[in-house]
């Protein structure tokens, strides 16, 4: 299942990746108690639905170790003693605040969903999955026509057609896209073409001595595919995939490179893409794809989808039909017998370190959330979403975009022509909270409480054609691209808004009963986050009307660009894991939006004290709660593996990082906590990054 908008993503919706789906404690009473019991297990039951609130007032006093001092590690200082206490759960890759809201919402959302009669889509689909009998009695037969398929392939343009065809249903393409709004108009939808076709996270898993376990897990894992699947030799068929993809990832874009919109944006016709890339037969690609000729697609790894092609043109027919068959099953194995299950899940533990598969209920979840997820979100928002907090949410956020206004108006160093386009597009900054104002219909979606295959196939078909109905379309930009339910929030790049699901917006991010200063320090910084992601080193290349154009006075963005890159060597020095350094030109987004949105919060708590001073609570300032907030809800226990998969392939520093690296440039951190010079992460105020 191929997904879609290849190299445009992260460009495309810049997020703030809270924290990694998956994982969760269970949560269901048994049914074996006494009427008595089962009230009580009701009220446990019921009181383990709510949100977590740190102390009386919203931070953890207790996780802190007092024995660290806060320039040397403010990390440990306010969350070492919850390290110390803390183990990762065996199917977690990490434990947090990010996982623990998370889990609150997959057990939230078991309330929603288990209690769903089968009729229903939402119950039937669910009971589709949780009837893990049916699926063993069925073991490889739903896989058996897919795989045929594929075997009866004649020719390469044959192939190219079902690759273009795999972005609704199972199987890999060398190619993905979607559409997403034009970089020179953005009121309409146009095709955004990316690289594709590799397995493994990303490309250096294929080229670097680092990732040699997690490389031969995956060889493994594909002979072993393509021996349950009938083939004669499989280790000879799993090295013919291995080195075709291994072929792709070195023509492939690193993934920092794909994140630079000046680089990604290469606009060109369905012939002038023939031309240049000759390789694929691109009129039966796009015609497998649904995609009628196109006179206008932002091609993103332009040179990488040109040797792509080639590649694949080179390629015998047998090895790429092998490496489909192999795609299908690896695609499909989720929904398959315990063998496929287990065979996955061995590969995918080697990439994160997790040890144990989660329950089957909490993969069901996970299939219903990806298939229904409006349909879920509404009856979740209506249950776990008062309006209360909605509106208390919204004062947030217009308290901070004036908080930007300020810091905009005051920067000294940035030129009245560049203070007022910055000034216009955070004016036009849509703002969405919670759920979207309109909510998708799933009718046409048929849902068989007896068929998790065909759901699953139908769902991926239904979504597809959900997201192509767009193309060459005025952009709906009340259309979210996220779940309520979902514990993140985004920028929409060139749809210039920022969204925050309800599902974050829970305690210990935010809460209605804590001090104001946990609010602005904890989902005050998510807010400063995504409103800077319009700002930092891509987003600042985006005018107010979302259109890529350059807004800026050469000598502002040449300040811009010292600033980022003094910045960003700050970062090349933090060993996130054993030999893995963060990547500063793959996280500089991400590490902006980190330090100028918590300046951003601060100076936004600060204006809602209306010039009063804070209060002192438990012998905390205002700004100690601030900062305090602020580490606490990054605070996260990871897995080395989990750590090195996240530096090669994710744009988000991990998370210590994302603590220190922002805290140690900002001023009134040093005064909050009287961090002076000889402190480890102590800078001179001459050497601390001020971009916004």
């Amino acid at each position: 299942m191929t997904k879609l908008f290849g190299g445009a993503a992260t460009l495309a919706i810049a997020a703030v990746l809270i924290g990694v789906p998956a994982l969760a404690r269970e949560g269901a009473a048994a049914t074996s108690l006494t009427s008595a019991a089962d009230e009580a297990a009701a009220g446990a039951e019921t009181e383990s639905l709510k949100a977590l609130t740190f102390g009386k007032w919203g931070v953890d006093l207790g996780a802190r170790d007092p024995s660290v001092k806060p320039g040397d590690d403010f990390d440990k200082y306010a969350n070492g003693g919850w390290f110390a206490r803390t183990e990762i759960p065996s199917d977690q890759g990490s434990a947090g605040v990010g996982y623990d809201v998370y889990n609150l919402t997959q057990r939230q959302l078991r309330a929603v969903v288990a209690g769903a009669p089968a009729t229903s889509q939402v119950g039937g689909l669910y009971q589709s999955f949780m009837d893990e009998t049916r699926v063993e009695t069925l073991g490889s037969k739903p896989l058996t026509a897919d795989i045929a398929a594929v075997a009866a392939i004649k020719d390469k343009a044959e192939m190219a057609r079902f690759m273009g065809g795999t972005q609704g249903t199972f199987g890999a393409t060398i190619v993905s896209g979607g559409p997403y709004a034009d970089t020179a108009d953005p009121t309409v939808n146009v095709l955004w073409l990316g690289q594709a076709g590799l397995g493994l996270p990303e490309r250096d898993y294929y080229l670097t001595d680092g990732f040699k376990p997690q490389r031969e897990a995956y060889r493994a894992y594909i002979a072993r595919t393509m021996k349950m699947l009938g083939n004669g030799d499989p280790e000879k068929a799993a090295a013919a995939v291995l080195a075709f993809e291994t072929e792709i990832a070195k023509v492939s874009w690193a993934v920092a490179d794909r994140r630079d919109i000046g680089k990604i944006n290469n606009p060109m016709s369905s012939d002038e893409l023939a031309a240049y890339a000759p390789g694929l037969d691109w009129a039966a690609w796009f015609a497998g794809a649904g995609i009628a000729p196109q006179k206008r697609i932002i091609v993103n790894e332009k040179t990488a989808i040109r040797d792509i092609a080639a590649l694949y043109a080179k390629t015998p027919l047998d090895t790429i039909k092998l490496w489909q068959q192999f795609h299908v099953s690896d695609n499909a194995a989720p929904y398959l017998s315990k063998a496929f299950v287990d065979s996955r899940f061995e590969y995918s533990k080697a990439l994160s370190g997790v040890s144990e598969l989660r329950p089957r209920w909490k993969r069901g979840l996970t299939l219903v959330d990806g298939s229904l997820g409006e349909l879920v979100g509404e009856t979740y928002s209506a249950q776990y979403f008062p309006a209360s907090a909605k509106a208390k949410m919204e004062v947030l956020v217009a308290n901070l975009k004036l908080a930007m206004g300020d810091r905009i108006r005051a920067n000294s160093w940035m030129a009245p022509a560049t203070k007022d386009a910055a000034l216009a597009k955070l004016a036009k900054m849509d703002v969405m909270v919670g759920y979207p104002d309109k909510w998708r219909d799933y009718a046409a979606l048929a849902i068989d409480p007896t068929d998790l295959y065909g759901n699953v196939k139908r769902s991926s078909a239904f979504e597809y054609a959900y997201a192509l109905g767009d193309l060459n379309k005025p952009v709906d930009r009340k259309k979210w691209a996220m779940n309520p339910q979902e514990v993140n929030a985004y920028n929409g790049g060139l749809e210039n808004k920022i969204v925050f699901p309800a599902g974050i917006l829970q305690a210990p991010y935010f809460s209605e009963s804590v001090d104001d200063a946990v609010n602005y320090g904890a989902i005050g910084a998510v807010i400063g986050h995504e409103i800077i992601h319009g700002f930092d080193d891509q987003g600042r290349k985006i005018d107010a009307d979302g259109a890529v154009r350059d807004w800026w006075t050469p000598e502002d963005a040449a300040k811009f660009d010292a600033a980022a890159k003094a910045f960003g060597a700050q970062y090349a020095t933090y060993e996130a894991a054993p030999g893995a350094f963060i990547n500063p030109d793959l996280t500089m987004g991400e590490n902006i939006a980190d330090l100028a949105g918590l300046e951003v919060a601060y100076d936004a708590y600060h204006r809602s004290l209306g010039g009063k001073p804070a209060p002192v609570i438990d012998g905390l300032t205002g700004d100690q709660r601030f900062f305090l907030a602020f580490a606490q809800a990054w605070r996260d226990k990871a897995r080395d593996d989990a750590v090195k998969q996240q530096v090669a392939s994710d744009p988000h520093s991990p998370a210590r990082w994302r603590i220190i690296g922002p805290v140690r440039n900002v001023d009134a951190w040093y005064k909050a906590f009287g961090v002076q010079a000889g402190a480890k992460y102590y800078l001179k105020p001459e050497e601390r990054t001020r971009i916004w």
